[in-house]
């Protein structure tokens, strides 16, 4: 988020994820399903892309950029 300009909102985000991962840094199944976990990382780009540029074009084009970067 840092890279992307958006590391103050870092700060706010990083309570909402956690206990999604385990202090090894595994996904935390045993208290999670990932599709939950996939379903509100969503949302949080979203509110965060709207946050910053208050626009649903800007939005869905933040959403779909973060999803093309961290899928590989």
């Amino acid at each position: 988020m840092r890279q992307l300009g958006l590391g103050r909102q870092f700060g706010r985000l990083a309570p909402r994820l956690d206990g999604a991962f385990g202090a090894d840094g595994v996904f935390a199944h045993d208290r999670l399903r990932f599709v939950d976990f996939v379903d509100d990382v969503e949302e949080l780009l979203e509110e965060v892309a709207w946050q910053e540029w208050g626009d649903k074009e800007a939005v869905d084009g933040f959403e779909e950029f973060v999803l093309q970067h961290y899928s590989g």
